[in-house]
């Protein structure tokens, strides 16, 4: 499932304006952790999100989690538990 409630709406929307992505997905994954730290009734505590875009065309791959890390700090300060990132650069596997 991709982008389904408002906090998944927010993440793809942030990563959006931040990173012209030309391809993004946005998966709560919050029912796998159910009973582990982090978990709300009514998920949107656990996310992965593929992110492909230009602008980590050249950029290492911590450097590509923390520009994302970043954009996200007000969720991950919140509601956010867990998050999963892949982040390519165009082309990249």
């Amino acid at each position: 499932m991709t982008e389904s409630g408002p906090i998944a709406r927010m993440i793809h929307q942030k990563l959006t304006e931040a990173f012209s992505p030309q391809r993004l997905e946005v998966v709560d994954d919050s029912d796998r952790h159910n009973g582990h730290a982090g978990h709300r009734e009514g998920g949107e505590s656990h996310f992965n999100v593929l992110l492909e875009s230009e602008a980590f065309a050249g950029v290492g791959r911590v450097a590509r989690q923390r520009q994302v890390h970043a954009v996200l700090a007000a969720e991950l300060a919140g509601p956010v538990h867990a998050l999963s990132v892949k982040a390519l650069a165009p082309g990249e596997g």
